[in-house]
């Protein structure tokens, strides 16, 4: 029982190394569909979550929390994601041009 739970928490922590050396290495312009990408895996841990927590005949308190807590981190993600992947693809918008009317207002 120990060493599963040992070797659990062993591929979780070479999974964070090996995801920051990877994230790390990944060049600005390709940051917005990364990002994407994430989201998408984001909504799959939600999908999950839900799901488990909808199959679990009777789920103790312990178990309601940490699928409570992966809704909640999981949505959090996805919608701060979408949030974040609107405002870079904002900085790629041209300028609105500025009207006749407003730019005679703007000079006076």
């Amino acid at each position: 029982m120990y060493t599963e739970l040992l070797a659990n928490i062993a591929i979780l922590v070479l999974s964070g190394f090996v995801g920051f050396a990877v994230i790390s290495k990944v060049p600005n312009t390709l940051h917005t569909p990364l990002m994407s990408g994430t989201n998408a895996i984001h909504g799959i841990v939600v999908l999950g979550a839900l799901v488990t927590l909808g199959k679990m005949d009777d789920p103790s308190i312990g178990i309601q929390i940490i699928l409570f807590v992966a809704v909640v981190f999981g949505t959090l993600n996805v919608v701060g994601g979408f949030v974040v992947t609107d405002r870079m693809l904002g900085m790629f918008k041209g300028k609105k041009p500025v009207a006749t009317g407003d730019a005679e207002k703007a000079g006076k």
